[in-house]
């Protein structure tokens, strides 16, 4: 379906990057960079960034995200933070299953499944990273790949929620390689995956879930990328580190 009002969104994912007075001193370099009405703007930060930040953007446009929870709210469980706790600090987003938290961590789709449904629980909105391997992409069985991801990811997710749902579309051999999938690769699988709800739900949910494609996505390609129907947004990691960030939001 053509992009019936879907709000796009733009999210800057900084991974393991800035230390709180970096954060601060960044958040105040975009501020005025950032400005756009219609454009959801995330920044999905370190979780001993969160606070800082979500103080630095206090009264702007920009939401603020999280990398990574537990799916338990409390307890002995050392070194992890929980929802209620990312609520309480002000988060909205929450990334799940990155492929670096796939590779790096071992999460595999039964607890990414788990975290999306204890996000929408708790009341964050999840922003759900599928993506293929260049091995994958080579065999050419890319799309059975991310078809199993998606439908394993949202297993008792109900239509409702995933209206909600923000699902970023990342080729591994894209992420930070400098590769950039064509847009017309890009848009190939954030159809399928629109595609893939409207089976799994109905077209009425596919037509509200918000579909990023994140993967180098830069100043030079947003544009051309984001014209594209299955589109919504981007998923931006080193480029949402410098001042490049706005003219993605702005493209």
């Amino acid at each position: 379906m053509e992009n019936i009002a879907r709000r796009r969104i733009i999210a800057g994912n900084w991974k393991m990057n800035k230390t709180p007075s970096e954060a601060v001193a960044l958040c105040e370099e975009l501020k005025d960079l950032v400005k756009n009405d219609d454009v959801d703007v995330v920044y999905c930060v370190p979780a001993i960034d969160i606070v800082p930040v979500v103080n630095a953007v206090k009264g702007t446009n920009v939401h603020v995200g999280a990398e990574n929870f537990y799916i338990v709210d409390s307890g002995a469980f050392t070194g992890e933070i929980s929802a209620p706790m990312l609520k309480d600090a002000g988060v909205e987003y929450i990334i799940i299953g990155h492929s670096e938290r796939r590779d790096i961590f071992g999460e595999n789709d039964i607890l990414i499944n788990q975290k999306v449904k204890k996000a929408f629980a708790s009341g964050l909105t999840p922003i759900l990273c599928c993506g293929e391997s260049l091995a994958l992409r080579k065999a050419d069985t890319y799309k059975e790949w991310i078809e199993r991801q998606i439908t394993w990811d949202l297993d008792g997710v109900t239509a409702d929620q995933v209206k909600k749902l923000v699902i970023a579309y990342e080729p591994i051999w894209a992420i930070g390689t400098g590769e950039t999938a064509t847009a017309d690769q890009a848009e190939e699988v954030c159809k399928l995956i629109r595609e893939l709800i409207a089976k799994l739900y109905d077209q009425a949910t596919a037509d509200e879930v918000r579909i990023q494609y994140g993967g180098s996505m830069n100043a030079g390609n947003a544009a051309e990328l984001l014209s594209k129907p299955n589109i919504d947004g981007g998923l931006i990691g080193g480029a949402s580190l410098k001042a490049d960030f706005g003219k993605i939001v702005n493209a």
